[in-house]
């Protein structure tokens, strides 16, 4: 019979009909068993390998079903401009990287969030040329909604005060009608494609050298929402036998005439590489002030944000797309985006018929602030909330200036819960961290690290350990139509898990973001270990 036996550990199946074990019999990529000792050896034969895991904790494994797996691995070779205090401390970083750099090369990285600086202004192309002024230069802002380029930039992407900004973007300018540096949305386009370029590296090698990362962090898959250059990557490790961990991988709207010709379905391909839905934007995001608002922001009359995609476009998409079998994911950050998406959704289900109703399941990315009146139709209308908790706390700041008295249902995940939704929760990495542990920890406690606010931002939309992990784990797998292969440890399941020094359970709702993973199963191959 053989196989490997996983014993003395503490293992949370997160499976209702058995939730706790303390072994686990696994043959092949699948499990066979779980449950007592005995039970497991038993079932395993004499020839068994066994590992005593120590009394550790076992988990099935995570899930982020909202990453940028490719944005993510490249910025760790660029220059991370995360955590600056001031735009002086962003120049700082930038001249030393642009330093090292050869002579012909983009300077590219990121991550810069002039609301936390401690003088909020937004950066111009004449600061970057202070430090850079021999090479083009493309930041995206920690969002990913806006693009800071210097003077070299402008002028390789064409850029000029003649240059209409584009349907669905904003070029800034300054009182003379110049560019001032600063790209949102769809004028951001032409610089995104450059950072997303062979300008970025050898994606296929950056993949392979840093996707165990992820591996150590708890995660054993992935829906990643970059381009299709990170398609073709992660095609490339797959047929070398190279791909560490699942990926459900997205198409970006630009590709979708592109993937109905191929004949792409949404669930298409196997259980290491399978094709997502296709990504359509309708807002941008709050940071930005480019997300779609039903009041305009404060201080700004007449700006309620960029509707990315308009309704009309975006119900033809929706139509086009469920029509060749692909499901749609909205990204959606503003109340009145969600409405919008929400709304386009009802209507494709009218006129859909109950097989693609009930084959095709659409989902909103980001879900971040809703009409309470929209918390229930959400629910009712089977799409997905795809999550990400520490955008939450990161955003109190924000959140706390720009959306007080609004009476918004924000980051409402108990609430659609309730209601009966299904939450996936994810990371949007390199945005946030892509530590699950990290999304965790602010979805239990709804606190930045430092433990503010006391009590958490709207208490009452916090959620229990058992729920937090369920939104990372069996949502995840529903999301991309798996949710009978994992999510979940239970016999005939694959056997995707990990292994942990300190039990989740038996921590403080604080202490869930200092949870480090010992080992990482993933097909019953151990993928990674400490």
């Amino acid at each position: 019979m053989s196989g490997t036996v996983y014993e003395n550990a503490r293992i949370h199946t997160l499976d209702p009909d058995r939730p706790y074990a303390e072994a686990m019999l696994v043959r092949g990529e699948r499990i066979v068993a779980v449950g007592d000792l005995a039970e497991c050896r038993d079932r395993a034969g004499g020839g068994a390998r066994r590992v005593d895991l120590g009394g550790m904790a076992v988990l099935p494994g995570l899930i982020d079903s909202h990453i940028h797996a490719a944005s993510y691995v490249r910025g760790l070779d660029q220059v991370d401009l995360r955590g600056t205090a001031s735009l002086d401390e962003a120049l700082t970083r930038i001249a030393g990287h642009a330093a090292a750099l050869p002579p012909d090369a983009w300077l590219l990285g990121g991550g810069w969030d002039s609301n936390r600086w401690t003088r909020p202004v937004q950066p111009a192309r004449t600061d970057l040329d202070r430090v850079c002024p021999d090479r083009p230069a493309a930041l995206p802002s920690i969002d990913g909604h806006t693009i800071w380029v210097n003077s070299a930039a402008l002028a390789r992407l064409g850029i000029d005060a003649a240059t209409p900004d584009p349907p669905g973007g904003q070029i800034a300018r300054d009182e003379h009608g110049e560019p001032t540096g600063i790209l949102r949305e769809a004028a951001a386009d032409a610089a995104y494609a450059v950072v997303r370029s062979p300008h970025a590296g050898d994606l296929v090698a950056q993949l392979r050298a840093h996707l165990p990362r992820l591996l150590a962090a708890g995660l054993t898959g992935i829906h990643d929402l970059d381009g299709q250059d990170a398609r073709a990557a992660y095609e490339t490790l797959y047929a070398r036998g190279e791909l560490p961990l699942r990926v459900h991988k997205t198409i970006p709207a630009t590709a979708l005439d592109e993937a109905i010709d191929a004949g792409w379905a949404t669930g298409d391909g196997d259980r290491w590489l399978s094709t997502g839905p296709v990504k359509i934007f309708t807002d941008g995001a709050l940071g930005s002030h480019t997300c779609l608002m039903t009041e305009p922001y404060d201080g700004e009359p007449g700006n309620h944000g960029i509707a990315v995609t308009p309704a009309e476009e975006f119900e033809r998409l929706v139509a086009t797309a469920a029509g060749a079998g692909i499901a749609v994911a909205a990204h959606a950050i503003g109340d009145a985006a969600n409405r919008m998406v929400l709304r386009a959704y009802a209507r494709w289900r009218e006129s859909a018929g109950p097989g693609p109703v009930a084959r095709l399941r659409h989902r909103i990315e980001h879900t971040q602030h809703l009409l309470p009146d929209d918390v229930p139709l959400l629910a009712r209308s089977g799409v997905i909330a795809s999550m990400q908790p520490t955008h939450c706390t990161s955003d109190i700041p924000l959140t706390t200036r720009m959306l007080a008295g609004r009476g918004l249902a924000s980051y409402a995940w108990r609430s659609l819960l309730d209601a009966g939704a299904t939450v996936a929760f994810g990371s949007d990495a390199p945005v946030e961290d892509p530590d699950p542990f990290f999304g965790i920890h602010a979805a239990v406690t709804r606190q930045q690290p430092d433990g503010t606010p006391p009590g958490g931002v709207d208490p009452h939309e916090r959620l229990d350990l058992d729920t937090a992990l369920r939104c990372f784990t069996e949502a995840g797998a529903y999301a991309s139509y798996e949710e009978h292969l994992k999510g979940r440890l239970r016999p005939g399941m694959l056997a995707d898990f990990i292994v942990l020094p300190t039990d989740p359970y038996r921590v403080e709702p604080a202490r869930l973001r200092d949870l480090t993973v010992a080992l990482t199963v993933v097909g019953g191959v151990v993928r990674w270990q400490r």
